[in-house]
């Protein structure tokens, strides 16, 4: 992966009193599929939309390979933008909705055939450039689409919810296939999503939005493992929190009293001190589940009542009452043993490692 090929600085865009995008400033790289991720309103639609040049900042500035796209037209600027539900045109085929952009510029004919054939075999469409859109399933329309977006030879592809319109299956699969194309061409993909698995799966790095602003950028590992706020660790997948106060400091591990539990030992990333208030975060399938009380080999062991089990086939989701207050929910893979699943009020002992939690601070 090369250097910055997107850079927005400081940019600014309001409707009204409302800032759709609040000072946000970020670096996307050459080649990688990066995602923008947030909730309806977080302003992830008006970032694609100024990057498209549907939209002009209120202040701040888009650059795209190294160029100021401040009077830079959509038609002329170095990108392409995949809609949600494609707007292929039903009466062309699937050769003629590919080469309508080159139609449009004028390109010769025999140019227009080869940079076509090229972009159909890309996206695995080759032997089909004959069918419209109707003969076509809902992965092979969004492929097209995308055919269509790559045929122009753009810098960087823009995606706005690719995979919306699909069924679940196939919205699994295609992730795999879109990261997959996106490898083989070697183009940036810049994808808004709300959709978090989508996400994790796809992106190289991930954005996470709210309000406007950036609130987390990383890898889906970092953002996932590593959430920087609560709302960030509450949008991507499920957490469960404690909150309380820190004991001591040791290193790169500290103690945490909550009140009614045991100490907790977790790992931390500096900015704490003692006596401060700070929340831990921990993932449903981090927490290992027993009938002992003893560590065992974890740092943590806190007891709990069973309030819910839920067989989810590959495994169990219990729902845990550590106080009355506190409400957790645990994922344990399902070994098909029915002796080592645990009943309803039944009592047993939640552990984890110290560095199986994210410390934010309060």
């Amino acid at each position: 992966m090369g250097g910055p090929i997107v850079e927005l600085r400081d940019v600014v865009k309001a409707y009204g009193v409302t800032r759709a995008v609040d000072h946000l400033s970020l670096e996307i790289r050459q080649g990688e599929f990066f995602s923008i991720l947030g909730p309806s309103g977080s302003g992830k639609t008006t970032l694609l939309r100024l990057l498209a040049g549907f939209e002009r900042p209120d202040r701040g500035e888009v650059w795209i390979e190294g160029r100021l796209m401040q009077e830079v037209p959509p038609n002329l600027r170095p990108v392409n933008l995949v809609f949600q539900h494609y707007a292929l045109f039903p009466h062309l085929t699937v050769f003629g909705n590919v080469a309508f952009g080159l139609e449009m510029r004028g390109v010769s004919r025999h140019e227009i055939v080869s940079r076509v054939a090229a972009a159909l075999e890309m996206v695995r469409l080759t032997g089909k450039q004959e069918r419209t859109p109707t003969q076509l399933s809902g992965g092979e329309q969004q492929r097209v689409a995308l055919a269509r977006a790559l045929v122009n030879r753009p810098a960087v592809v823009l995606l706005d919810e690719p995979l919306g319109a699909l069924d679940q299956q196939l919205r699994q699969e295609m992730q795999v296939e879109l990261k997959g194309i996106q490898e083989r061409v070697g183009l940036t993909f810049i994808c808004v999503t709300h959709h978090q698995g989508e996400a994790l799966t796809m992106s190289d790095r991930v954005a996470v939005m709210d309000q406007g602003r950036a609130l987390q950028v990383g890898s889906p590992r970092e953002v996932y493992d590593r959430p920087a706020s609560t709302f960030v660790a509450n949008f991507i997948g499920i957490s469960n929190f404690l909150t309380g106060s820190v004991d001591s400091v040791h290193g790169a591990r500290c103690t945490i009293r909550v009140p009614n539990l045991p100490e907790i030992v977790a790992r931390h990333r500096g900015g704490i001190g003692e006596g401060g208030r700070v929340s831990l975060a921990l993932r449903p399938e981090r927490l290992h589940l027993s009938r002992e009380a003893d560590l065992n080999g974890f740092d943590n062991a806190v007891p709990a009542r069973v309030a819910k089990a839920i067989y989810g086939g590959h495994e169990m989701q219990y729902q845990l009452r550590l106080s009355d207050d506190v409400l957790w929910t645990a994922r344990v893979p399902n070994d098909g043993t029915v002796e080592r699943r645990f009943a309803l009020d039944e009592t047993v002992f939640v552990r984890w490692n110290a560095d199986e939690g994210a410390i934010l601070v309060e």
